[in-house]
């Protein structure tokens, strides 16, 4: 989509066409030509027989993606931790009353809000999604937040030690759960790491920031399924990732990562959680 003199693509799809995508992505440019926002949400997917709400991934990531997206166009007077927070207790008020929604799997996500006007460009990230952005001169940088990759060195080596384990044994799924319960004991915990789900607090741990307008060329916001391509597969670094979505395109990377996978199903040359994940990206050229 061409909009005056801005390029916007944006590409997403699940890693299961049986099951729902969970990311959520989304450009707003408001009618008075002022700027505009970006919107990415990835849906952390809940373990099997997990309870406590009602409602969908989905559901929550329309729910705050679209609230997330109102807030940043209409209330200017607002920083995005202010948004994100408001965000998330409107969307704990739609369904507060039906949910427990202090369950540790509430529906959660990671989010990626970006907003720019003529004179700056200001970012939010919160968890493992990415954030690139393109500055005058080439420069790409990578805004993330690195708390759920840098885990304790006790929970790194139980995931490694699942890893060391045959495929299919006894040991491999002990461990494994073993492991998963480490992980869940950090989430949206002290020394652990964040999601909006139901506490607004959780605003407050996002990695933000500001730059001059005048400096930024491009943005571009992609969730962990697509993020593969640089942290699990290596096929290049955060700048060649962005050379080729402004090349090609996000749709032309989402096909690659597809690739391989395929190229992988026993993810054994690539150890990954699953062996595909819903997958977004948006690009937007200011």
């Amino acid at each position: 989509m061409q909009t005056g003199r801005m390029r916007i693509e944006l590409a997403t799809e699940p890693g299961d066409p049986a099951r729902p995508n969970e990311d959520y992505a989304s450009v707003a440019l408001p009618a008075s030509g002022q700027g505009g926002s970006l919107v990415l949400l990835d849906g952390v997917t809940p373990p099997e027989g997990s309870v406590g709400c009602l409602h969908s991934v989905p559901w929550y990531t329309a729910r705050l993606g679209g609230a997330l997206g109102e807030l940043s166009v209409s209330r200017r007077d607002m920083t995005l931790p202010e948004i994100l927070a408001a965000a998330i207790a409107r969307t704990a008020d739609a369904h507060s009353s039906t949910c427990d929604l202090s369950h540790p799997r509430t529906p959660q996500a990671t989010v990626v809000l970006v907003r720019w006007d003529a004179d700056r460009v200001e970012h939010l990230v919160l968890s493992d999604s990415a954030l690139l952005i393109a500055r005058v001169g080439g420069e790409v940088s990578a805004i993330l937040d690195r708390r759920l990759a840098a885990l304790p060195p006790a929970v790194q080596a139980l995931r490694e030690q699942v890893r060391a384990l045959p495929r299919g044994s006894s040991e491999r799924e002990v461990a494994g759960r073993a492991y998963g319960a480490a992980v869940e004991a950090l989430r949206n915990a002290e020394d652990g790491f964040y999601t909006a789900a139901a506490d607004p607090s959780a605003a407050l741990r996002a990695v933000t920031g500001e730059i001059p307008r005048a400096d930024v060329t491009a943005v571009t916001a992609l969730t962990d399924g697509a993020t593969r391509w640089v942290e699990t597969f290596r096929e290049g670094d955060w700048p060649e990732c962005f050379a080729l979505l402004r090349k090609e395109g996000p749709q032309h990377l989402l096909d690659r990562v597809r690739e391989l996978e395929h190229a992988d199903p026993d993810r054994l040359a690539f150890p990954r959680g699953k062996r595909h994940d819903d997958a977004a990206v948006v690009y937007v050229e200011l």
